[in-house]
């Protein structure tokens, strides 16, 4: 029995196809990432390898579509060299620090501030330039109720979008429309996406920056982002209140999406976390390939958990920084499970329904 790092999980469509015909990297047509914050650190190990032994053998545009962390994973992906960029991210933030009690602008200024020493002079231009990626990123516009920074305010806002959301998902619509940045040289499967309010706004060199810091913004713990250059005025904030593992047709006819994830589980929206009967739409994960650690990887982990935002409350930043690099280290045998799966043609073998 093979000792299981990574589990690979397929939809209807992708898992016949694979088990049939074999995996063939030119036939992936997306790479999605979704929103989590420090979850992403479990893979950014997966994601050196990905650049390393995927990326090249990608055939024609491909898009890379995130929410939250997944646009600031794709931030590095998608310029000229990569793996630099996936290096300067995980030093960046990893070694963040914060005053005793940082408020919204101190952790906002260091969102800024991780993201410009990801893109250095140039990341910026290199993105929406790209000869092969084509890079999307997911925010949401807050409505009446949710754009105030007040605290008390966006407070209630966002006790009656989750209390809403419990009945209905898209009554979310009331609260928040989905702001998509989109490389217009390339129109993504999901431009016409149905289900909430939608503002498709291009990706230039001009908003690059404030699209995926408001990617990220999550409320109440970081500023929403205003005045973003060729977007309908208002307040911007983390895509993944709507789109928190990516319930979108993500995947063009013959084309597959390859979604290194968290976890083996996913949900629709932010507020979908402790809904258990909230399951993703079948028909947006049929040409899926998930790739994420098991469960008896994760439980093997420090505090047997993938790190999370909650890390910054109950440890010393000395222990965080500590625990955090440690599972990086842990992470390796993920990228070397992956890399192994690859060059030996092992993901039929390998993969299970999704």
């Amino acid at each position: 029995m093979h000792s299981v790092g990574l589990q690979f999980k397929a939809g209807p469509t992708a898992y016949a196809d694979i088990r049939k015909r074999g995996f063939s990297p030119e036939r992936i047509g997306t790479i999605a990432g979704a929103s989590g914050g420090a979850k992403w650190l479990v893979l950014s190990q997966v994601d050196r390898v990905i650049i390393e032994r995927l990326l090249p053998q990608l055939s024609g545009p491909v898009h890379l579509v995130g929410s939250s962390i997944g646009a600031w994973r794709f931030a590095c992906y998608s310029q000229r060299s990569p793996l630099d960029a996936i290096e300067r991210f995980e030093s960046a933030y990893v070694e963040q620090r914060y005053s005793e009690k940082p408020d919204r602008n101190e952790i906002s200024d260091k969102s800024r501030e991780i993201l410009q020493t990801i893109l250095g002079a140039s990341g910026a231009a290199e993105i929406v330039n790209h000869r092969q990626f084509r890079t999307h990123v997911l925010t949401v516009r807050s409505g009446l109720l949710t754009a105030s920074d007040n605290r008390p305010l966006l407070g209630i806002g966002l006790i009656a979008a989750a209390t809403a959301n419990v009945f209905s998902r898209r009554s979310l619509g009331a609260f928040f429309s989905r702001g998509m940045f989109y490389d217009p040289r390339a129109l993504p499967p999901f431009y016409n996406v149905e289900g909430f309010p939608l503002h498709r706004i291009r990706l230039t060199e001009d908003n690059l920056i404030d699209a995926i810091i408001a990617s990220g913004s999550i409320p109440l713990v970081l500023n929403g982002v205003r005045n973003i250059p060729g977007a309908p005025p208002g307040t911007y904030r983390d895509g993944g209140v709507i789109d928190y593992h990516l319930d979108l047709p993500l995947s063009e006819p013959d084309r597959f999406t390859l979604f290194p994830h968290f976890f083996d589980s996913m949900k629709p929206g932010w507020f979908d976390k402790r809904l258990s009967w909230r399951r993703m739409t079948p028909a947006n994960i049929d040409r899926t390939i998930l790739v994420c650690p098991s469960p008896d990887f994760i439980r093997s982990l420090p505090n047997a958990k993938v790190p999370d935002r909650t890390d910054f409350v109950t440890m010393s930043p000395a222990e965080r920084i500590r625990t955090w690099r440690n599972v990086i280290d842990r992470c390796r045998r993920l990228a070397d499970d992956l890399d192994d799966v690859i060059a030996h043609d092992r993901l039929a073998a390998r993969v299970e329904p999704l």
